[in-house]
């Protein structure tokens, strides 16, 4: 069986994401006639004297009931409210996962099948919605090991061609039949869930795909065409599709696959989506809390502007109902501080004092680019960062120039440091400064840190080592000089 676990909690989130993901999982909808619910389940053949009901919630599975066999071998799940509308779990004392079943309007029901062959054999009281879905499940297994049996079939075909060809209309004619049967199943049952999770399934083509001028099919059509119908079938205001499986990973197919990945296309879609289920509060708030915590939590270089756009558009604009304001004020705090630092705007100034005590500014040293070095001489990783630093400094052909600034307090051991290291380029104490703290200014939390500023002092890159540093710079530069 497969195995599922249960947790009460998201793993390793920010602690202000950890109080947030928990006010979005304890509001649900409660607008449904019944007011509690009693599921009853007979699982024949099944060795747990206790079943555990859970749902899923975005990317997590959370435990809602537990139920103990009774004299009659049967388990009962009741509450005196009613359970948020989604796909749910019956899983076994192992964590292993024996079905999923839907609950929505009808939630007083029965539900009993033998464990050799559960699906086949349910018998379901009570609940339409759950007979539809049982009879969905078997009609596309049974279609879907039909095509999978044709096309291993197919296999053996690999030289005949008369054989290979009639196999795969087989198999395209049993595909187009398992369509046609979903597609009818969804229009003849309008506003049930198993209709939406239909829909939100459906494939993404064109009819057809124009030919490019090398004769072949217009890949960017085809692109351009999946990622504006991309959310075309897919209800963003339906918030039971927030607790099936389909959901969090629609979203994250979209925003980590589809766009490209540049900060302006990402922000102007999510804003773009974030309206399409602003009329429902509940997949509003999932939307804007998911992209805020992935960007906030983005190892990509530039991803924070889309962070500082969510904090800025919707927590500090009072959209964020559900956040209460020591969240809102922590929130604001951090995109404040990513505010001095993002890509393609101007770095801060930075005078601070030099090994000759006399104070440097970082605007008036000139160079066609800037590396800006944050250290500490007693840190390994740092003196490791330094000596590759310059040793691409000393032989570099683009005239970059390094503003090394050093975060430890004795400026003896500092000076002896440069001195050791014969370190040429600008040697300034960060602890010695005046202008304002440079751990604010530059975001500084750890030790070595690095920033490439152009001529004008616009940050081009920022949190890279100088591995990756160097192939950055050199293309930069020749691109640069491409254009000029």
């Amino acid at each position: 069986m497969e195995k599922i676990s249960f947790c009460k909690k998201m793993i390793r989130f920010s602690m202000l994401f950890f109080i947030l993901i928990i006010l979005l999982v304890g509001s649900v909808n409660t607008g449904f006639a019944q007011k509690d619910y009693k599921i009853k389940i007979e699982l024949e053949g099944a060795p747990d004297t206790v079943l555990y009901l859970a749902n899923y919630y975005g990317d997590k599975t959370y435990l809602k009931d537990t139920a103990y066999i009774d004299k009659h071998g049967q388990f009962l799940f009741e509450g005196d409210s009613i359970l948020p509308a989604g796909i749910y779990i019956l899983a076994g004392q192992s964590n292993n996962k024996y079905f999923e079943l839907i609950v929505d309007h009808y939630q007083h029901f029965a539900l009993k099948a033998e464990l050799k062959d559960m699906i086949s054999t349910s018998e379901i009281k009570n609940s339409p919605e759950n007979e539809l879905f049982f009879a969905y499940i078997r009609q596309s297994m049974k279609t879907s090991n039909q095509i999978e049996q044709l096309k291993t079939e197919r296999k053996e075909y690999q030289k005949e061609e008369d054989g290979y060809n009639r196999t795969g209309k087989k198999i395209n004619k049993l595909e187009i039949k398992l369509k046609e049967y979903k597609d009818s199943l969804a229009l003849a049952n309008p506003g049930t869930l198993l209709a939406g999770i239909i829909n939100a399934m459906k494939e993404i083509k064109p009819d057809s795909i124009p030919l490019a001028k090398n004769g072949l099919d217009d890949s960017l059509f085809a692109y351009n065409f999946y990622k504006d119908h991309y959310w075309d079938n897919f209800d963003l205001t339906d918030d039971r599709l927030l607790r099936t499986p389909l959901f969090h990973h629609k979203l994250e197919t979209y925003f980590g696959k589809v766009l490209y990945q540049v900060p302006d296309t990402i922000i102007t879609e999510a804003d773009k989506i974030i309206d399409m289920a602003r009329p429902n509060k509940e997949t509003f708030r999932y939307i804007v809390w998911y992209l805020t915590f992935k960007f906030e939590t983005s190892k990509v270089m530039g991803f924070d502007e889309i962070f500082v756009h969510m904090v800025d558009n919707y927590y500090a604009k009072g959209e964020a109902y559900w956040a209460d304001s020591s969240l809102v004020k922590s929130l604001s705090k951090r995109s404040q501080e990513l505010h001095n630092v993002l890509i393609g705007h101007p770095a801060k100034d930075l005078i601070l004092l030099d090994t000759n005590e006399r104070f440097k500014s970082l605007y008036r040293e000139e160079a066609p680019y800037m590396v800006v070095l944050f250290y500490e001489y007693d840190c390994g990783h740092c003196r490791r960062e330094i000596d590759a630093l310059k040793k691409w400094y000393d032989n570099n052909e683009i005239g970059f120039q390094v503003f090394a600034v050093c975060t430890d307090t004795s400026l003896t051991k500092w000076k002896e440091f440069v001195k050791k290291k014969n370190l040429t380029w600008i040697n300034v104490n960060g602890t010695r400064s005046v202008t304002p703290d440079y751990h604010q200014l530059y975001d500084i939390n750890i030790t070595p840190t690095i920033f490439l500023l152009d001529d004008k002092k616009k940050i081009l890159a920022k949190r890279i080592k100088t591995d990756q540093l160097k192939p950055f710079l050199e293309n930069y530069h020749k691109a640069k000089q491409r254009n000029n």
